[in-house]
C-alpha cells in the first residue's frame, strides 16, 4: 500500500468519490461516529457533500433532532447522530471535563456559577426542547439570561459554562435557528435510553469497541494510535476493545510504519473498481474529517503544504482542494452575494482543465447562509 492507495482508500472509505454515500445525514452521522462541528457552516457542508449534496436536509436534521452538536471529546465540537451524544460523551469527556474545572478559577468562577447556570438554562429551554419540534434556546437570549441572574458571560466565561453544562449532559446544541444550532434541555430533546448505562451497562470496553469500529469503518484504514489521538482514550483499553471488533474488519500495514491499520471490508476491492473516481478533484471545508480525522495529515500532503493549509499551526484549517489524493491548493469565494466565484491559491500546478472542473465543483458546493 503507498501513499497514493492509503489516500484514496481513506478518501473512498469516507463516502466522497460518489454521490450519496450514505443514504440519509443521520446515517452519514451515525457511520463516522462523530464528525469535527466547530465551524457549523463546514460540518453542514461535509454531511451534505457524503449524502445528497443538499443542505436543507443537514439542516433539518438538526432541527428535527435526528443530529446534535455537542462537546463528545476533545473538547471539541463534534456532530453526531442525536441517540449518540449521551454515552459518547460520558465515555470520551472525562478528561476535557477536569481540565476545564482546573482553569475556572482563572475565569472567577465558582460552583455556585455552574448550578446557577444550570437552573436558568433549564428554565428558559425545558418548553422550548420538545423531541424534534422544539425551537431551542439561542446562545445570545442564554447569556442575557445569565447576565440578568448574576452571572456575567464576558471573557469566556459565559462560554466556559456553555460548553461545561453540554459536556456534563445538561445541554445540547439542537435546532437550527436560521444562524447558529440553538442550546436544548438534553433530558427532553435527545432520545431516551441513549447513555453509557442504557446502551453498554457502563462497559467502557464495549463501548470503545462501538465507537472503534465506527471509525475504523468510516476513517480505514488507520491504526489503533489514529483512532486514540482522535478520542483521547487510552490505548489499553483500545486495545481490549479490539478483539469485540476484529472480525468485522480487514488489516495491513500502514507505509512507511510498522503500525497495522484496520479498514471495513471489501474496501480495497472498491477503491481499485472505483479509482478514477476517488483520484478526481474534491473541494472540502474547512474541518472535514479527511483532513482532521487522523493525527498524521501528511498521506494527503507534505509538510510544506499543511503550513499552508493551517498558517501557524494555530488550529485554524482553511478549506483544501484536492486532486489525485494530494492537496494542490487552499480556496475561499469572492464577490458579492449572487455573484460569488471561486478564488482558488494553488499548492501545486493546476491546469485548465483541472481549474474547471473546481469550478463546476463550486457551482455545486453545499453553502449555507452563514
Amino acid at each position: 500500500m503507498d501513499r497514493r492507495t492509503l489516500a484514496g482508500l481513506r478518501i473512498t472509505a469516507q463516502g466522497l468519490p460518489t454521490a450519496a454515500a450514505w443514504t440519509s445525514v443521520h446515517a452519514a452521522a451515525s457511520a463516522f461516529g462523530a464528525h469535527q462541528g466547530q465551524d457549523l457552516a463546514g460540518v453542514v457542508a461535509s454531511l451534505a457533500l457524503r449524502t445528497s449534496g443538499a443542505v436543507d436536509p443537514v439542516l433539518d436534521a438538526f432541527s428535527t433532532g435526528r443530529i446534535v452538536r455537542g462537546y463528545p471529546m476533545r473538547g471539541t465540537v463534534f456532530a453526531v447522530a442525536a441517540e449518540d451524544l449521551s454515552w459518547m460523551t460520558q465515555l470520551c469527556a472525562d478528561g476535557p471535563i477536569r481540565a476545564a474545572v482546573k482553569r475556572r478559577p482563572q475565569l472567577g468562577l465558582e460552583d455556585w456559577h455552574v448550578s446557577r447556570a444550570a437552573d436558568v438554562l433549564l428554565g428558559l429551554a425545558h418548553d422550548r426542547s420538545a423531541p424534534g419540534r422544539g425551537t431551542g434556546v439561542p446562545r445570545a437570549e442564554l447569556f442575557d439570561a445569565w447576565r440578568m441572574a448574576g452571572i456575567d458571560p464576558t471573557g469566556g466565561r459565559g462560554y466556559h459554562l456553555l460548553v461545561h453544562l453540554i459536556s456534563t449532559g445538561v445541554a445540547a446544541y439542537g435546532p437550527w435557528t436560521g444562524e447558529d444550532t440553538a442550546v436544548v434541555d438534553a433530558a427532553r430533546w435527545l432520545p431516551a435510553g441513549s447513555t453509557l448505562s442504557d446502551r453498554f451497562d457502563d462497559d467502557r470496553v464495549a463501548a470503545t469497541a462501538e465507537l472503534l469500529s465506527r471509525y475504523l469503518q468510516s476513517h480505514g484504514p488507520a491504526t489503533l494510535r489514529d483512532f486514540a489521538w482522535w478520542t483521547k482514550l487510552p490505548l489499553r483499553t483500545i486495545r481490549s476493545a479490539l478483539p469485540l471488533i476484529e472480525d468485522t474488519v480487514e488489516s495491513g500495514p500502514i507505509p512507511g510504519t510498522e503500525e497495522t491499520a484496520y479498514w471495513r471490508p471489501g474496501l480495497t476491492e472498491e477503491y481499485a473498481a472505483g479509482e478514477k473516481d476517488a483520484m478526481r478533484e474534491l473541494l472540502l471545508p474547512g474541518f472535514d474529517e479527511l483532513v482532521l480525522g487522523y493525527p498524521d495529515r501528511l498521506t494527503f500532503m507534505d509538510a510544506a503544504d499543511h503550513a499552508a493549509l493551517v498558517p501557524g499551526n494555530n488550529g485554524v484549517f482553511k478549506r483544501a482542494a484536492i486532486r489525485r489524493g494530494r492537496v494542490v491548493g487552499t480556496w475561499t469565494r469572492k464577490g458579492a452575494a449572487g455573484r460569488r466565484s471561486l478564488s482558488l491559491t494553488p499548492l501545486a500546478a493546476v491546469s485548465d482543465a483541472q481549474r474547471a472542473r473546481f469550478e463546476r465543483l463550486f457551482a455545486a458546493f453545499p453553502y449555507t447562509a452563514l
